[in-house]
């Protein structure tokens, strides 16, 4: 017995100590297991990128929503008077019915699923439940219906340039994790730079999951994606999706494009199109993918006889006063006929240029020459992509191939454009010369470190004509809204002058040939406004409208046109009294001077100072040393010391938002437009954290009135 007893406890103690110098049971590392076992690892889930606009307004960004689990293993219940499985599959599966996107006998088979899982899921009918639905569904009391939080992509201003933002979406991934990914516009093209890197939470923890004393946790923080801060402006684009919303109700066009720029820059400001649809749900994009200002081609119709006249006039061919004969001109064994065959008589080129005369387009191109006005259109980028940040621009056909193509090309026909061309080329008109690249792209920010991935700027694309030009150009333009035979005469807006050229165009049938009729053409206005120094260009264009029979094809853009640009200019303070001559002011650098000098100084300078701090030092100022003002601007000055709230009636949401972001304030601004009123009263110090709410009003309310009733003849279609 005892060498039994004895041969037993060596080979007991042998084995110890072969464990302890192994570390191995079996074949099996016992730190492994033990790793496996009590190791704890979790994600930390990364947020997607923001997107917004130029003033820091969301556009799209991650939001909290829920996700909907039911738990149906019977097991799970230990106490039958609070169940925590699915007891009844018939009433929950009738009852979620009402509140999610699914069938009821589809949830009715998930809920008596067979394998006896422990829980079941509802796919993307059970994902991304807000709050309220929730909330909703928990007062349904439901046995084992349970939420976890998770995260949605959220688009907060609804249908709102839609097919330049595009929209991401949950995808179920190969490690079947759940992953939103861009599927479309912005959130597709940026979806490498918006998606966030997932962080980590690691420790070591007893049986029942508690942190162990002696265990450390090691944390790898989550990654959020870069924001990107774009160049429109949400005031803006609402104008225009508001409008381009009436019209579409008023008129059922096929499709509408618009797009809205600062020639100064190229930064687009507003983009929008119809039919179009809301990135939330994606209702409305059954039928078109495409962004129709950048990826898909027109004929320009009579907008290209803007660029045919820059053209004339910058190469020497522009004799405004001389005369031809209107109505129909034979030229290359092709008659090129006006919208009205019989014509004016013999007419002037200004007037044949008012009237949107082909048969003076065709004299002109014969004067300077096919091939020099071929040059030209190169020089405005006809033909090529512009270069804008986004994915898809198409580059159009300038036909060259017959002569005569060249012909019909001087007034629109037969050659192919995008949108954005248009706009491009405009800035040459709007900027004295200079032609600016459009770029949507203001920057790309690391949320994480603050630091600048991309920073855009303009760009001067080319110096397609002379400043002498292009004011030249603006001018006839100008014209066209002002004069009794001007075909632009509804465009016309109270305190602004306008230049501008309206279009109609024939649209190709896919067997060949163009449609024809009334309600057949596309319809479109190219222009700018003030005329002495534009501030805004804007093109649009409708499909197919269906217009009553004493209705005018001009009537649906101007419409648009008219809405946009006035509030728009509104918006920006460019006040119809300033329009006629503009004083401006070259502001000092005023850091570090004295605040009671600093505003006597800008008073006298017809400048409104006002004062962020209870005065002493300047600290900071806005807008910055050496830009140019106009007189009456506000000029914000900042200094220490608690803030004496001024008035802020009739300020403009920008201003208001330069006061915020300097003042630091809890003020919240609710509507768009000009301030209407304020919950604190002006004169009084801000001691303490509480709100102040700031409330506007739009243009269109204050300056809401009848449109006028104008005879002037509308750019019918030309005929070849």
């Amino acid at each position: 017995m005892f060498l039994i007893y004895g041969g037993l406890f060596l080979l007991l103690f042998w084995r110890i100590v072969h464990i302890q110098t192994t570390g191995e049971l079996k074949g099996y590392s016992l730190e492994a297991e033990a790793a496996a076992r009590y190791a704890k690892e979790y994600n930390l889930s990364a947020n997607r990128g923001r997107i917004l606009d130029r003033n820091e307004n969301i556009i799209a960004e991650d939001t909290l929503s829920y996700k909907m689990i039911a738990v149906v293993r019977k097991s799970v219940t230990t106490n039958a008077d609070k169940p925590k499985h699915v007891v009844d599959p018939a009433k929950t599966a009738r009852v979620l019915a009402e509140y999610i996107p699914m069938e009821e006998k589809d949830i009715y088979a998930r809920l008596t699923k067979e394998g006896d899982p422990y829980q079941v899921e509802f796919g993307s009918a059970g994902r991304n439940i807000s709050h309220e639905v929730m909330n909703a569904i928990k007062e349904e009391k439901l046995p084992g219906i349970i939420f976890v939080s998770d995260t949605k992509r959220y688009y907060p201003n609804g249908a709102f340039a839609s097919h330049l933002i595009g929209f991401a979406q949950e995808e179920k991934q190969e490690d079947s994790t759940m992953k939103t990914v861009g599927k479309m516009g912005l959130e597709y093209t940026y979806n490498k730079q918006l998606t966030g890197v997932p962080g980590s939470l690691s420790y070591d923890s007893d049986r029942f999951g508690y942190l162990l004393p002696s265990s450390e946790k090691v944390i790898q923080p989550a990654k959020d994606g870069a924001d990107i801060y774009l160049t429109l402006d949400k005031t803006i684009q609402n104008f225009l999706e508001e409008s381009m919303t009436r019209v579409e109700e008023k008129y059922n066009p096929e499709s509408m494009t618009a797009v809205v720029a600062n020639p100064k820059t190229g930064e687009i400001l507003a983009m929008s199109q119809r039919p179009t649809f809301d990135p939330d749900n994606r209702i409305g994009l059954e039928s078109n993918w495409l962004n129709e200002a950048i990826e898909e081609v027109i004929e320009p119709g009579s907008t290209m006889k803007i660029f045919t006249l820059a053209a004339a006039i910058d190469s020497g061919n522009w004799y405004p006063n001389e005369k031809y004969q209107s109505g129909r001109y034979t030229i290359l064994g092709s008659t090129i006929n006006d919208h009205d065959p019989n014509g004016w008589g013999r007419i002037s080129y200004l007037e044949g240029f008012q009237r949107s005369s082909n048969t003076a387009m065709a004299h002109l191109l014969e004067i300077m020459g096919a091939d020099t006005f071929i040059d030209y259109l190169d020089k405005f980028g006809f033909g090529e992509k512009t270069g804008i940040d986004l994915p898809g621009e198409a580059s159009g056909t300038i036909l060259t191939k017959y002569p005569i193509n060249k012909v019909t090309t001087a007034f629109g026909q037969g050659s192919t454009v995008t949108p954005i061309q248009l706009i491009q080329a405009l800035t040459a008109i709007a900027n004295d010369g200079q032609m600016m690249q459009p770029f949507v792209i203001d920057k790309i920010v690391d949320p994480n470190t603050g630091g600048i991935i991309l920073d855009d700027g303009p760009i001067i694309k080319d110096n397609p004509i002379s400043a002498e030009t292009a004011k030249q150009v603006r001018e006839i333009l100008a014209s066209t809204v002002t004069s009794e035979v001007g075909t632009a005469r509804r465009f016309a807006l109270d305190g602004y002058d306008v230049a501008g050229k309206t279009g109609t165009a024939q649209i190709p049938k896919e067997g060949g040939g163009y449609y024809w009729g009334k309600n057949q053409f596309l319809y479109s206005f190219l222009g700018m406004a003030p005329v002495d120094d534009p501030q805004l260009i804007m093109y649009i264009a409708i499909e197919k409208p269906k217009l009553a029979e004493t209705e005018s094809g001009s009537e649906p853009a101007a419409e648009i046109f008219k809405s946009v640009m006035e509030n728009s200019l509104k918006y920006l303070n460019i006040n119809p009294e300033q329009v006629a001559e503009v004083q401006t002011t070259k502001l000092p650098d005023y850091i570090g001077q004295a605040s009671e000098t600093v505003q006597v100084e800008l008073i006298n300078k017809g400048l409104t100072p006002v004062i962020i701090g209870e005065g002493g030092s300047v600290i900071e100022q806005y807008p910055k040393a050496d830009l140019q003002v106009t007189n009456g601007s506000l000029v914000f000055l900042k200094t220490d010391g608690p803030i004496t709230l001024p008035s802020f009636e009739n300020w403009s949401l920008r201003n208001m938002l330069i006061y915020k972001t300097m003042s630091q304030l809890p003020i919240e601004i609710v509507g768009e437009g000009y301030v209407e009123s304020q919950s604190v009263s002006a004169n009084t110090v801000i001691l303490d954290t509480s709100p102040i709410v700031v409330k506007l009003k739009t243009p269109a309310q204050i300056y809401a009135q009848e449109p006028e009733e104008v005879d002037a003849e509308e750019d019918q279609l030309p005929q070849d």
